[in-house]
């Protein structure tokens, strides 16, 4: 089992920054993949942005050039840096582990954190 906590929410106006944090704990492996998702009201759930314990990092298009995620390998934590927010960034953001288990499985574990409140707004 995996757990997440994850931290960084709060309330800032347009134009303004936020850094969310996520740390992992419990049954990690070397090769895992973090990231966040985020949920507006009345919205479908979206991927933001993954990063893989080697490096390599996905975003979404909306993000792009704005959000950097970053990982501390030895802390389990991953960071997302979230500049010149906009009002359309207002959602719930749940951070996400996903790695394949020791053992022969059909899918891959995946879990998420309680998520945390991102709201810009003058």
């Amino acid at each position: 089992q995996v757990q997440l906590v994850e931290s960084g929410g709060g309330l800032v106006q347009p134009g303004g920054s936020l850094t969310l944090s996520c740390k992992a704990s419990g049954n990690i492996y070397d090769a895992n993949t973090m990231g966040w998702y985020r949920q507006a009201p009345g919205k479908q759930r979206e991927l933001v942005a993954t990063i893989t314990t080697g490096g390599p990092t996905n975003y979404a298009e909306s993000v792009k050039g704005r959000f950097t995620i970053s990982r501390d390998n030895a802390k389990n934590t991953a960071y997302l840096q979230m500049l010149a927010l906009k009002p359309e960034d207002t959602a719930v953001y749940y951070c996400n582990f996903q790695q394949w288990p020791r053992v022969v499985a059909l899918r891959p574990d995946n879990y998420w954190g309680q998520g945390t409140q991102v709201t810009v707004s003058s």
